[in-house]
């Protein structure tokens, strides 16, 4: 089972929150469980193709 990271907050009665690749895109739920079910999906259409221009977060080795 994939797995991958996100960044989650409360905001009154919502849940929002972001995968931690892509910081643009942000999502939001009535419960955490609903976030994270939308999260889900927006993973992936995030990596479909089929949307253009994402902007990503990556690591850069810097090792001399």
């Amino acid at each position: 089972m994939a797995t991958t990271r996100y960044v989650y907050w409360q905001d009154g009665n919502h849940w929002l929150g972001y995968i931690d690749e892509f910081p643009d895109y942000l999502t939001q739920g009535e419960t955490r469980e609903h976030l994270q079910e939308h999260l889900k999906d927006l993973y992936l259409d995030l990596n479909s193709g089929d949307i253009p221009g994402i902007r990503r977060v990556a690591e850069l080795s810097l090792s001399q």
